[in-house]
């Protein structure tokens, strides 16, 4: 019964392709554990060659935030990044729906979103086209006609401009499973 909070792996140039996007997804997947929380910082990375992100108060808050709501019931507001939950296929394109995204999503700096990539059954992955539609996304690639896959800032190095309406980033991810390469990097 005890409350385990945690903080998700920064983005970071590990030296080997997708290890940290692999991490980076089972501790998303810890979240299915009662009385968990995880705070997503990718965000708050200035330097993806230093594992330690400098912005230490930004991440304690966040945590913090997490305790107040979750172990007190406190009204901090929203604490919880959006979470992929499911993804439905019409046409060419791929809707995403999210938890945790009440209000929608919006991007900093007035930019379209980033690090959306989208396979069809070939399982290449391109840049995908993002269209945010209030508390869900669509994503497309013009070629692309029969998408299967989407995944979002999932990479070792990703690090995204899409948040919650309420200013919290949202959690990496993938609809996917097949293999990922692991391989070394240049």
């Amino acid at each position: 019964e005890f409350p385990f909070y945690y903080v998700q792996i920064a983005p970071y140039r590990y030296g080997n392709k997708n290890i940290g996007a692999l991490l980076q997804e089972q501790q998303t997947k810890t979240l299915s554990f009662p009385h968990t929380g995880m705070v997503v910082v990718t965000d708050l990375v200035d330097n993806i060659r230093d594992i330690h992100p400098i912005n230490k108060l930004d991440v304690g808050l966040r945590l913090a935030n997490w305790a107040l709501a979750d172990t007190y019931r406190e009204p901090v507001g929203s604490f919880k990044s959006p979470l992929f939950r499911t993804m439905e296929i019409n046409r060419n394109k791929a809707i995403l729906f999210f938890d945790n995204a009440p209000n929608g999503f919006m991007t900093t700096g007035n930019s379209k979103p980033t690090e959306f990539y989208m396979a069809g059954e070939d399982k290449i992955f391109q840049p995908a086209e993002v269209k945010i539609e209030k508390d869900r996304i669509i994503v497309s690639n013009k070629n692309i006609s029969n998408p299967v896959a989407v995944r979002f800032a999932f990479g070792n190095t990703a690090i995204s401009n899409l948040f919650s309406k309420e200013g919290l980033p949202v959690i990496p991810f993938r609809t996917d499973n097949w293999d990922v390469d692991t391989s070394k990097e240049n």
